[in-house]
């Protein structure tokens, strides 16, 4: 009985894993984004500066999102790991190495905002290639972690099928959807146009697989 109630807590864990690991980014991104702007690095840099407070606070909520995927990446190698051991490892070492990306990104996002501060305070055009490098790297980063995280996920949810985690029709949401992210938003990196609408059906599969977690298994003992 003991291991069945452990079992259900990992579910449970899951589910608000799948959860927080879709909102955090989701808000993250969007702050971030709301201090860019594309046309001119000095406007950039100096909006960073003038609110680095801010910018500091989607640098945390970025790191915790990475520890939320290493979270993530464990529990559905204990819950369905067993289905394909080989499979299940490297499915969650590539989880591991999508989480180093991220938090490699915010490094360089800390270095921008102390890089902004310094433009700001002492006018010196020389930071502004700095800036423009910084900012360059933490797209990378974030943009490049699409691919460790698309081929883990891929692995991962058809893991989840087999296992009767989650139901065929929702893991084949993720299966489909999730390619789109694995080739689309790498290729943006390189200056490849892909339409956003084809980045959209995903958006919904984690929110709505971890709610559907956490209601299926919230008094079930596996």
């Amino acid at each position: 009985m003991e291991t069945k109630i452990n079992k259900n807590g990992l579910l449970q864990l899951l589910g608000a894993a799948f959860l927080v690991q879709a909102l955090l980014p989701l808000i993250g991104g969007v702050v971030f984004k709301s201090f860019e702007s594309k046309a001119n690095i000095g406007e950039t840099m100096s909006n960073m500066a003038n609110h680095s407070l801010t910018i500091y606070g989607t640098i945390v909520l970025w790191i915790i999102t990475a520890v939320v995927i290493i979270i993530l990446g464990v529990a559905i190698y204990r819950i369905a790991g067993y289905i394909n051991k080989t499979m299940a490892t490297i499915a969650l070492s590539l989880y591991l190495f999508e989480a180093v990306l991220v938090a490699v990104g915010q490094v360089l996002v800390f270095g921008l905002v102390k890089a902004s501060q310094l433009y700001l305070s002492s006018g010196d055009a020389g930071l502004l290639n700095i800036g423009s490098v910084l900012l360059s790297g933490r797209h990378f980063a974030g943009e490049i972690a699409m691919i460790p995280f698309g081929i883990g996920a891929i692995l991962f949810y058809y893991l989840l099928m087999k296992a009767g985690t989650i139901p065929k029709w929702l893991a084949l949401w993720g299966l489909v959807t999730a390619p789109f992210i694995l080739v689309g938003i790498p290729l943006t990196t390189f200056g490849v146009p892909v339409p956003y609408a084809l980045f959209v059906p995903y958006i919904p599969f984690e929110f709505f697989t971890g709610i559907y977690i956490l209601i299926r298994y919230r008094k079930k003992i596996i």
